[in-house]
């Protein structure tokens, strides 16, 4: 039985989700579970599932890319950027341009464009041609260009 139809059954019988039903999924069975949820707009049952793979396997990368992910469509930007920075750890040298492109975009969401900078510097110095972050370091230096002007313009 799936992920789905397991949570199907527990939803037609009234049942809250069951972590001992969910143990036996692997994180990756999770991640694309939630991500089925999300394509067909079960947002609170995504989100559970999110905290259910969380609380079942907290460094795993499969569920920690997804919790950011939907701590991101819920614009909760601390959680977002707490569960990045926390993925970007266990990847360490692995980690790929789009995790860099979603801290950046969590950060300047958690209003801290300073940090958002210095990721988008760090990223593009692993992967000097990468265009989204190209493009986020572009963005983030032309407000930082802003504010220098306007806080001079203050003085």
């Amino acid at each position: 039985m799936t992920l789905i139809q397991e949570l199907m059954n527990q939803a037609a019988v009234g049942g809250l989700l069951n972590a001992q039903a969910i143990k036996r999924f692997s994180p990756v069975e999770i991640r694309e579970t939630i991500q089925s949820l999300v394509a067909t707009e079960q947002l609170e049952l995504a989100n559970a599932l999110g905290d259910a793979g969380m609380s079942l396997h907290p460094h795993s990368e499969d569920i920690l890319a997804i919790t950011s992910l939907l701590a991101m469509m819920n614009e909760d930007w601390p959680l977002a950027v707490e569960l990045m920075d926390e993925l970007m750890e266990i990847q360490g040298s692995n980690t790929p341009p789009f995790t860099y492109v979603m801290l950046i975009r969590a950060l300047r969401c958690n209003l801290d464009p300073v940090r958002a900078l210095e990721v988008a510097r760090q990223g593009l110095a692993l992967y000097p041609g990468q265009v989204e972050l190209m493009a986020e370091k572009l963005s983030l230096d032309d407000f930082s260009d802003s504010m220098m002007v306007s806080s001079s313009a203050q003085h």
